[in-house]
């Protein structure tokens, strides 16, 4: 069988994100609003909000990227240069995730936004847990293994990255 580099290009991209690795964290954040005004501070008074965050990333390469120069045939030999992996979601299971303690301060007023600030830091904390723990590059090996079996499948006898 033929190959050209337009046809498996084609062919890779309608795969469009490759999502490969998944990550489940748990971590517990702490959000404390300092408190407002001269009275709340002699009491030390704040708002705070303890939650059990159960996050999830995900991480992937974007096919839709490769452009003809990535790959290289070469009759039952394809070479191809990967873009580089990236995040592909993060965000909170909302039924795992629960608080676990909400103090109002005494001479405080309720912070409707408090909740939602303490789960958009549990998000910023699970996506730098997850690029430290090596997200990316687990995400970038299981797509070349991905990719490998798929175009050995396909017919070629030998596939290689770079």
């Amino acid at each position: 069988m033929e190959y050209n580099t337009a046809t498996v290009i084609q062919q890779v991209q309608t795969l469009t994100q490759l999502v490969t690795v998944k990550y489940e964290m748990e971590p517990v954040v702490i959000v404390e609003a300092p408190p407002e005004g001269v009275r709340a501070q002699l009491f030390a008074v704040e708002n705070r909000i303890l939650l059990l965050a159960h996050g999830i990333v995900k991480a992937g390469i974007d096919l839709g990227r490769l452009a003809p120069g990535d790959l290289q045939i070469s009759e039952k030999k394809i070479v191809i240069k990967l873009p580089p992996a990236q995040i592909t979601d993060a965000y909170l299971d909302d039924k795992q995730t629960r608080v676990i303690e909400r103090t109002t301060g005494l001479f405080r007023s309720f912070d409707k936004d408090l909740e939602q600030t303490t789960r958009q830091n549990a998000i910023d904390d699970i996506n730098r847990a997850a690029r430290s723990s090596g997200i990316l590059k687990d995400a970038e090996e299981r797509a070349r293994l991905q990719l490998s079996n798929l175009l050995l499948q396909l017919g070629f006898e030998k596939v290689e990255f770079r």
